[in-house]
């Protein structure tokens, strides 16, 4: 009954992982939730206040379908301050989450066949995305010890004539890693020879970073044209489930994403893009505490993990909150009896015997890695990696 399609798409791992802690939970059952990507704080104040505003001013009514003007034009100067990229507001259109973004560049690029080139380790929905657009994912695997980046040289050895886009995600969910303007200028040279290749370039995380600069991938040289730049405020405004993610693209993209998104969902949240509004107009200084919470956690989560044998963190991530340890020295081995063939093996014995979510690499392109999110209170950290450390003992 149900579609080709349907039945060939993979159920995200992180969605998934994350509903069984609810069960468990829904059970009476005391689960610590480390596989959702979503911050533990609460939305500042100042951007609740422009929710009860909106409200309070009866924005109840269908908005446009690609945002508010006014939003828009809020998200130009927010590419302006923090990213030196000039676009109008009809090179801008607002979805509902930077996951819907993605979306609707795929569906408005991605012909059946065309091929994308995907850096692993790599967010859990591109290749799912991909894949409804009936295009191919062609996955480039960085080498070993290389804190998880692709080099310009790797990037170069997977294109053909078939190549329709690229995507980089930086920082990286579920790494951490962030690529150095250096490295992103040797990606860019390879790419001048191929004038056709599209580039999204996903900066959701880009203000969760720990002294490390964060380059948008359109205001290198010649890349601005070709480079579909994709943020939004779920995860540096801990604003998770208001849905609003944004897009900057060339006017032709733009108005092509803007007629997908028409037939699916039409125009993002009302009170959510007034929100959104506020959010992006203030200066990121004023979520700095955030991310400085985040690195303290960063720093103790590392400290606890690599105490238990077999996880190895080989760096500390640059961005994001997440550690991505591998796990595959204790593949072949029993704990409790029960035999870990792979990181859902691992994953699924935590969540059962130590009741902590986490998500299996395999998800991410990297089966030989678990994903643990730091964006639980440091209590939470705590006890978690005690209960994980305690079970492979």
């Amino acid at each position: 009954m149900l579609s080709d399609k349907i039945n060939s798409l993979p159920i995200s791992q992180t969605v998934a992982m994350t509903a069984k802690a609810h069960d468990l939970k829904n059970q009476g059952i005391d689960v610590i939730t480390l596989s959702a990507g979503e911050p533990d704080f609460n939305i500042p104040d100042y951007i609740k206040d422009a929710a009860v505003n909106a409200i309070n001013e009866n924005y109840h009514k269908y908005s446009p379908v690609d945002g508010f003007l006014d939003l828009k034009k809020a998200i130009c100067k927010k590419f302006k301050r923090d990213n030196n990229l000039d676009y109008d507001a009809d090179q801008i259109v607002v979805s509902t989450g930077a996951k819907q973004s993605i979306a609707n560049v795929c569906m408005s690029l991605i012909n059946k066949g065309d091929e994308v080139i995907i850096p692993t380790p790599y967010w859990v929905s591109y290749s799912a995305m991909v894949s409804l657009a009936d295009g191919i994912s062609v996955f480039v695997n960085p080498n070993k010890n290389s804190n998880y980046k692709v080099t310009a040289k790797q990037l170069e050895s997977v294109i053909t004539d078939k190549t329709k886009m690229v995507m980089f995600n930086s920082p990286n969910n579920p790494s951490g890693s962030v690529f150095t303007k250096e490295e992103y200028i040797e990606f860019s040279k390879v790419l001048m020879k191929y004038p056709k290749v599209i580039v999204v370039s996903d900066e959701i995380y880009e203000h969760i970073n720990y002294g490390v600069e964060t380059v948008s991938f359109a205001s290198l040289p010649g890349m601005y044209e070709r480079t579909v730049t994709v943020n939004g405020i779920s995860k540096a405004f801990a604003m998770t489930g208001w849905r609003i993610g944004y897009l900057g693209a060339s006017k032709t993209l733009a108005k092509a994403c803007n007629k997908m998104q028409g037939q699916i969902t039409s125009g993002a949240n009302c009170i959510a893009q007034r929100a959104a509004i506020t959010a992006l107009e203030e200066s990121p200084e004023r979520i700095k505490y955030m991310v400085d919470e985040f690195k303290i956690r960063r720093n103790l989560i590392i400290d606890l993990v690599n105490q238990i044998n077999g996880f190895k963190v080989s760096q500390p991530p640059s961005g994001a909150f997440y550690i991505f340890p591998e796990v595959s020295e204790l593949f072949g081995k029993k704990f409790g009896g029960q035999l870990i063939n792979n990181a859902n093996d691992l994953s699924m014995l935590i969540l059962e015997k130590a009741h902590v979510a986490t998500v299996p690499g395999d998800a991410f392109g990297y089966p030989e890695c678990i994903r643990i999110s730091y964006s639980a209170s440091r209590e939470h950290i705590k006890e978690a990696i005690i209960r994980i450390k305690d079970l492979l003992s």
